[in-house]
C-alpha cells in the first residue's frame, strides 16, 4: 500500500486543517497567545471529538436501552442482563490497529479470540455457580450468555473498523450509522421485549442485530471505495509481522481488560451481598445513569439514592483516567501500565473494597469506596509517568513500529 504519510489527516474548510507537516504553535509569551492558541486546539479537537463522542454514546447506549427495558420485565431480569453485559461479556479483550493492515491484523485476532472466549458464553451458567453466584441469576444469566454469542463476533469486527474510519477521518459516518442504530434499536426493544412480552429473549435478539448492523453499514461504506487507496481490498501481508503484532496485541488486551474487569468485578461481588438482586440492580442502574421509578421498586430507588455521590465521583475521575489510558496505548506502554494495574486495582483496591464492603459491612458503598481509591491511585501514578516522559523519543519510537507494520523501511530509532 503506498505511503500516506503526507496526504493530510484531516481536512476541513471552515474548521480545522490536519496534516503531517505543519510546524508546532509558536511559543506562547503572554495570557493573549495562550488563549488564542488553546481556543485553535480546542477547535480542533471538538471537530474529532464531537462526532466520536456522539458514536460512543449511541453505542454505549444499545445496552443500556436494552438494560433499562429488562428493569421493567423483572429484578431477576435486569440483574441477568447486568451479570452477563457487565461481566461476562466483558472477558471479550481488544486491540486495534490504525490502518487496512492493522484492521485485518486486528479481525484475525479478535476472530479467534472470540472463539476461545465463546466458551465463557456457553458454559457461563456452571462458572457463576462455582464462584458462588445466586442460582436463579447463574441459570438466567448464563441462557441470557448464550443468546449474545453473536454480539460476541459483532465486538471482533467493529472494534477493527471503528478505528480504521476514525484514521481516515470518516468520523461522520459512523456518527449517522450508530444513531440510526439506537433508534432502531430502541424501538424494536420495545415492541419485543415490552409490547409482544418477549423479554431478555427479545432484548437479546435486537441487541445482536443493532451491533451486525453497525458492522454490516460500516464495512458497506467501507467495501465501496469511499476511503480511496486507504482500502484496496484483502491482502495475504496482514500475515506478515503478525507475531509481533500479537505480542503487542496481548499486551494491550491484558491492560484494557484489567481496566475493564475491575469495575465489572464490582457488580460480581454485589452478588454476594444480602438482597443480591437489589444490590446488583442498583449498581446496574447507577452505571446506566438511569432511574426507574415504580412504586413495587422503590428498594432500587433508595439504593441508587445512597451511590449518587460515589456516581458522581467516578463521573469526574473517568474524564481523565481514560485519556491517560489512551497515551499509554498510543505510547506502547502497555504492558507497563498492565503491571500498574494489577498493583493499584487487585493489590490494593479490591482487597480495600472488601474490608469496607463486607469486613466493615459498608455493603456495595464501601465495595465501590475501596475500588474507587485503586483508581486514583493508578490516576496519579498515570499523570506522574505522563509529566515525566521524553514525548520527542516516544513519537520517533511510534513512527518506526507505524513503518515496520506497514512495511516500509525506516531508520532504526535508538531505543
Amino acid at each position: 500500500m503506498e505511503s500516506n504519510a503526507e496526504l493530510p489527516l484531516l481536512t476541513s474548510k471552515d474548521i480545522a486543517h490536519f496534516t503531517g507537516d505543519v510546524e508546532d504553535i509558536p511559543p506562547i509569551t503572554g495570557a493573549n497567545d495562550f488563549f488564542v492558541q488553546f481556543g485553535v486546539e480546542s477547535k480542533k479537537l471538538w471537530y474529532l471529538a464531537a462526532p466520536a463522542i456522539f458514536t460512543s454514546t449511541c453505542q454505549y447506549s444499545l445496552g443500556a436501552i436494552t438494560q433499562t427495558f429488562a428493569g421493567h420485565v423483572g429484578t431477576l431480569d435486569l440483574a441477568a442482563f447486568s451479570i452477563e453485559n457487565s461481566f461476562i461479556a466483558a472477558w471479550n479483550g481488544e486491540r486495534i490497529g490504525d490502518a487496512m493492515l492493522d484492521m485485518q491484523r486486528s479481525w484475525i485476532i479478535l476472530f479467534v479470540t472470540g472463539l476461545i472466549m465463546m466458551f465463557l458464553y456457553i458454559f457461563a451458567t456452571p462458572f457463576l455457580l462455582f464462584i458462588g453466584q445466586t442460582e436463579a441469576i447463574s441459570h438466567a444469566a448464563g441462557k441470557m450468555a448464550l443468546w449474545m454469542i453473536p454480539q460476541l463476533f459483532a465486538y471482533a469486527a467493529n472494534f477493527p473498523i471503528a478505528k480504521f474510519l476514525q484514521a481516515q477521518s470518516k468520523i461522520m459516518v459512523m456518527s449517522y450509522i450508530s444513531g440510526v442504530a439506537l433508534v432502531l434499536h430502541t424501538f424494536f426493544s420495545w415492541l419485543l421485549m415490552l409490547k409482544l412480552g418477549w423479554g431478555l429473549l427479545g432484548g437479546a435478539v435486537v441487541l445482536n442485530l443493532s451491533w451486525w448492523f453497525i458492522v454490516v453499514a460500516q464495512k458497506v461504506y467501507i467495501f465501496s471505495g469511499t476511503c480511496g487507496q486507504a482500502w484496496s481490498g484483502f491482502s495475504w501481508a496482514a500475515f506478515n509481522n503478525l507475531w509481533g503484532f500479537v505480542k503487542l496485541s496481548f499486551a494491550s488486551a491484558i491492560m484494557l481488560c484489567l481496566e475493564t474487569w475491575y469495575f465489572m468485578a464490582l457488580v460480581l461481588f454485589a452478588g454476594y451481598l444480602k438482597n443480591a438482586e437489589i444490590a446488583v440492580d442498583a449498581l446496574s442502574i447507577c452505571y446506566q445513569e438511569q432511574t426507574i421509578q415504580e412504586p413495587q421498586n422503590s428498594q432500587w430507588c433508595k439504593a441508587v439514592y445512597a451511590l449518587t455521590p460515589l456516581l458522581a465521583a467516578c463521573l469526574i475521575i473517568n474524564n481523565i483516567q481514560p485519556a491517560l489510558s489512551g497515551v499509554a496505548i498510543g505510547a506502547g506502554w502497555q504492558a507497563t501500565i498492565a503491571y500498574i494495574n494489577i498493583a493499584c486495582y487487585y493489590i490494593f483496591g479490591v482487597p480495600l473494597g472488601l474490608t469496607l464492603g463486607f469486613a466493615l459491612n459498608w455493603g456495595v458503598k464501601g465495595i465501590w469506596i475501596g475500588m474507587l481509591t485503586g483508581t486514583v491511585v493508578q490516576t496519579i501514578i498515570l499523570i506522574w509517568i505522563c509529566v515525566r516522559t521524553n514525548w520527542d523519543k516516544e513519537a520517533s519510537m511510534a513512527e518506526e513500529r507505524i513503518r515496520t507494520w506497514s512495511g516500509q523501511k525506516g531508520v532504526e530509532v535508538e531505543q
